[in-house]
């Protein structure tokens, strides 16, 4: 921390990305900690696009730690966000009695906090927010106070997901086996530059909260769902091996079917916790005959679906195909905005429809069932904001928009 911040805040600001599971996390072996029952593998998506932005001010001056989402003050005695913030300042402490002599105003660490942070897409609509958000949360913690080293554990102490968000690229997380889930962090696999013809495309079916969010539906499925069991000791393994052999190996055709695969049996599993749960509606259902008459069409795959807990589809894709996929969509799913409100993200050529194509699919269109498609590619993980206009919090602490 600045020399000069006994009465001014200390400022510090970051983005952190959404990841997209192609291997999915659900259900743990240790509420307390967010241990998996299973490893896990995904895709970082590009922060142009997606992101959550946080500003971290520390204070002399603050009379209580505080907390702003999406404009709103929240509890920030939530035990989550306190496991991430006691853990960040822990470490602080150890590393300024192991003598560590770099800038960091001792004081600092029995400080109080304020925190500001913000989405750029749907909060809570299966898109992975609380993921981008926590990762976000720790960086910039981690930034204010000093802190290096291995962090996703941390994250992972707020939101499981949050772990693979700090990193950038293909990632994985490791389930690990200790008690203490020392061993069970992120790592990265290969970083987004490895594949850059990748291209994923988010359809937002529904910008709606979820009726039952990720942390009960899994503890559901844990209890009741002997399906559960069988993917995590029977199937997992073996497709995490082979995920990250497509991944190395730049394997399309075989990555997308393990998506694909593996996204349905999540929603499976779904199915078969009692009583069941529905992430997907009937617009998702439409969205998956599509890309597999489409790969059918061209008898190759060169589309796949992949599906959180919620109805949005990502859609992951090379480069080439792109212009006529969204085409496509567009087609089935007639959208009630104009094509530059209704594609946002990384520009979309337009293209063509064959006449046999549409025949061939032949599904029934279905007006206003996409609200908008986000253009995406793989990208990088958390980054540090270095211009200053961008925090979120003023010189007092309190949120720009409020002062």
């Amino acid at each position: 921390m600045p020399e000069d911040s006994v009465d001014t805040p200390c400022l510090v600001t970051c983005t952190a990305p959404v990841n997209i599971a192609v291997i999915k996390y659900w259900g743990k072996r240790d509420e307390d900690l967010i241990l998996p029952i299973n490893s896990s593998l995904s895709v970082t998506l590009h922060q142009d696009q997606l992101k959550t932005t946080t500003t971290v001010a520390i204070s002399r001056t603050f009379q209580a730690d505080r907390l702003w989402l999406n404009g709103k003050e929240e509890d920030i005695n939530h035990p989550r966000l306190q496991s991430c913030l006691r853990e960040i300042r822990r470490l602080a402490r150890k590393r300024r009695n192991d003598g560590d002599t770099r800038p960091t105003d001792s004081a600092g660490l029995s400080q109080k906090v304020h925190i500001c942070s913000v989405n750029n897409f749907p909060t809570a609509a299966g898109l992975a927010s609380s993921a981008a958000g926590f990762a976000c949360l720790v960086h910039t913690l981690a930034q204010a106070f000093g802190v290096e080293g291995e962090l996703s554990g941390i994250a992972r102490q707020g939101s499981g997901s949050a772990c693979r968000s700090m990193c950038g690229g293909f990632v994985q997380w490791i389930m690990g086996k200790q008690e203490d889930g020392k061993d069970s962090v992120a790592q990265q696999v290969e970083p987004e530059s490895h594949w850059p013809e990748l291209r994923i495309l988010v359809l937002v079916a529904s910008a709606e909260r979820k009726l039952i969010g990720s942390t009960s539906g899994m503890q559901t499925s844990v209890q009741t769902s002997s399906l559960l069991k069988h993917r995590a000791e029977a199937v997992v393994p073996r497709r995490m091996v082979d995920m990250i052999q497509a991944v190395r190996r730049r394997d399309f055709p075989a990555f997308a079917e393990l998506t694909m695969k593996d996204s349905n049996q999540f929603h499976a599993t779904c199915l078969d916790t009692y009583p069941p749960i529905f992430y997907l509606n009937s617009v998702s259902q439409q969205i998956m005959h599509l890309v597999h008459r489409y790969n059918k069409y061209y008898g190759e795959t060169r589309v796949a679906y992949s599906f959180d807990a919620g109805p949005n589809a990502v859609i992951f894709t090379l480069q080439q195909f792109v212009p006529e996929f969204v085409q496509l969509v567009q087609h089935f799913f007639p959208p009630d905005r104009n094509r530059d409100d209704f594609i946002k993200g990384l520009p979309v050529k337009c293209a063509a429809l064959p006449v046999e194509l549409k025949q061939s699919i032949g599904l029934e269109p279905v007006p206003k069932g996409i609200n908008y498609i986000i253009s995406t590619k793989a990208g990088p993980g958390p980054r540090v904001v270095e211009d200053p206009s961008q925090h979120l919090l003023s010189a007092e602490g309190l949120p720009k928009k409020m002062v």
